[in-house]
């Protein structure tokens, strides 16, 4: 540990302990404190410089244009109609999976969700008009008009590890890289697009 005369030789001995003892984003702000402290001593010239912090690229595997639309044909081709919308239904809004199977059949009658995320903020998620008619018309053909969206075999609301289950299973069928085929890359499908057609980024 840091102890005696404050010089580089120390300073970067103990920036290596920290480094072989804590997490890159602690070290950093053990390394924020020590250079504070440096400046207040008026010795800035041995502060020491942060650890970087290596960042996961979450564009990675994300589901090509082309892939996607081959999904949503394979789904259609196969009446595979559950998953065929939970496909268009994230990729049309960027929904998450949490999200997503709280949608209720009302909720596609108003058109859009109201959903409250942290602080209790409350989020309005618009479907597309021209999904909104496909999914009345799907609603219709199966007699529903209340109660949950998306349903699983046993006839109960989805779950997320379902969604994301089956995705995989479904994905692997029609020859897809099974790293592109679950619900957060058709979210940043939805994000890629948005911005690619001239959205902001923050927005």
């Amino acid at each position: 540990q840091l102890s005696g005369e404050i010089t580089k030789q120390n300073l970067l001995a103990f920036k290596g302990y920290l480094m072989e003892t804590y997490k890159p984003k602690t070290v950093n702000l053990r390394i924020q404190a020590i250079n504070k402290y440096l400046e207040f001593i008026k010795k800035d010239k041995l502060r020491l410089s942060a650890v970087k912090i290596q960042q996961k690229k979450y564009t990675e595997y994300v589901i090509s244009q082309g892939d996607y639309e081959y999904l949503k044909q394979r789904l259609l081709e196969d009446e595979q109609l559950t998953f065929y919308y939970i496909v268009r239904l994230i990729a049309a809004t960027g929904v998450r999976v949490s999200e997503l199977v709280e949608f209720n059949c009302e909720d596609v009658a108003h058109g859009y969700r109201n959903i409250i995320s942290k602080g209790n903020k409350i989020r309005r998620v618009y479907i597309p008009s021209g999904l909104q008619i496909r999914l009345k018309d799907w609603l219709s053909n199966e007699g529903r008009k209340k109660g949950p969206l998306f349903l699983n075999h046993s006839g109960c609301r989805m779950s997320v590890s379902g969604v994301r289950k089956q995705l995989k299973v479904l994905g692997c069928r029609y020859g897809l890289d099974p790293r592109v085929v679950y619900p957060h890359s058709l979210r940043h499908r939805f994000a890629k697009n948005f911005i690619e057609s001239g959205g902001e980024i923050s927005f």
